[in-house]
């Protein structure tokens, strides 16, 4: 199947949720008072390499012989001190309506939207969305993606940067969605979406199918995540299954999990990462991120074929009110000499150290 657009499906996604109205009793559900809402967060980060460069280095010429380096994922990535985005959220929901128009300025921010079709772009989401009942809600817009444990926002992960198969997967999805609650335990959603991360509009009439299975109970939550379409012309589908999972195994200890496969005609990456994070006092937490990824052998977004990267990275979280910072090591090895150490010389590893300030409200 070439693209996502036959009426066979079409037919499919709309009449899904007709079928479920019709056969699942819904409750009478109280009115609510619309509400009005507006939130967001600022960053702001200090980073340095421990074993690398952290400033453009010349030879007698006045020739760039070496530049600073950082991993070759997203965000947080510029040496010395930078700024990270300003982010405000402004939201609005009645009983049965409501949008959420998500703005973002700022060197992660513009990251975030990169393949915007305007240089000016500040959106991160904004969409619309219809709630039918408790079990049915219609969405359409651009929204963050599904897929993957970590999110654009740095006020919402615990580590401040970011793993590899979260900067190599979809950033946010345009197009229509379904949610469905099936039970208090069990939900689902279906998707039609333009070629990933093209925030504004859809340059080449292709699109996307996308799915989610969900399960959560009072100790966590976890989501089977499917993408499948064609992301350009003249390019085969790209298929990307993602496991995410999460759960609190006591009052102070929390583990998550996230695997993902990602392939457009034997090219992309897989990768495996936990998140253990204690909580050891009521300001303080520590959490650890240790993650491989193995880019596949016909081709990979990151180092080349048949490269494979593992990186731990050990978080921080100090909060005080709205204020959250977070101290960050983190060691990069990778299975080629993609980096240059302080020497100049080529190496498989760097050691970094970041102090992020975030205050979100």
């Amino acid at each position: 199947m070439k693209t996502i657009t036959n009426s066979k499906l079409v037919k499919f996604i709309f009449l899904l949720p007709l079928s479920l109205t019709t056969s699942v009793l819904i409750g009478q559900e109280e009115e609510k008072e619309p509400k009005f809402s507006i939130s967001g967060s600022v960053d702001t980060y200090f980073r340095t390499n421990f074993n690398g460069l952290n400033k453009f280095e010349y030879n007698s010429n006045n020739d760039v012989i070496g530049v600073p380096q950082a991993p070759a994922s997203s965000f947080a990535n510029d040496p010395g001190f930078a700024i990270g985005m300003a982010n405000v959220i402004l939201g609005y929901e009645s009983d049965k309506l409501g949008f959420v128009a998500d703005l973002v300025v700022g060197p992660r921010g513009e990251d975030a939207v990169f393949l915007s079709g305007a240089p000016n772009n500040i959106v991160n989401q904004l969409y619309a969305f219809y709630k039918v009942n408790d079990a049915l809600k219609f969405t359409i817009g651009n929204w963050n993606t599904f897929l993957g444990y970590e999110v654009i926002s740095p006020a919402a992960n615990f580590n401040y940067s970011t793993s590899y198969m979260f900067s190599y997967g979809p950033f946010s999805h345009t197009g229509i969605k379904a949610d469905f609650n099936f039970d208090e335990n069990w939900t689902g959603m279906l998707a039609i979406m333009n070629p990933t991360d093209f925030t504004e509009f859809n340059p080449f009439g292709l699109y996307s199918f996308g799915a989610q299975l969900g399960y959560s109970n009072d100790s966590g939550s976890a989501y089977l995540n499917l993408i499948y379409g064609e992301q350009a012309p003249d390019s085969e589908s790209t298929f990307q299954i993602d496991l995410t999972t999460c759960w609190d195994l006591s009052d102070a200890f929390y583990l998550g999990f996230n695997t993902t496969y990602n392939t457009t005609d034997g090219q992309g990456f897989y990768g495996a990462a936990i998140y253990p994070q204690v909580q050891t006092s009521e300001n303080f937490a520590l959490g650890l991120r240790a993650e491989y990824f193995k880019e596949l052998e016909d081709g990979g977004p990151v180092y080349g074929a048949d490269v494979r990267s593992v990186d731990f990275t050990l978080t921080g979280n100090y909060t005080l009110g709205g204020l959250i910072i977070k101290p960050e090591l983190r060691l990069d090895s990778i299975s080629e000499d993609v980096f240059i150490n302080s020497d100049l010389a080529p190496t498989d590893n760097l050691s970094s150290f970041v102090l992020a300030a975030i205050y979100a409200f």
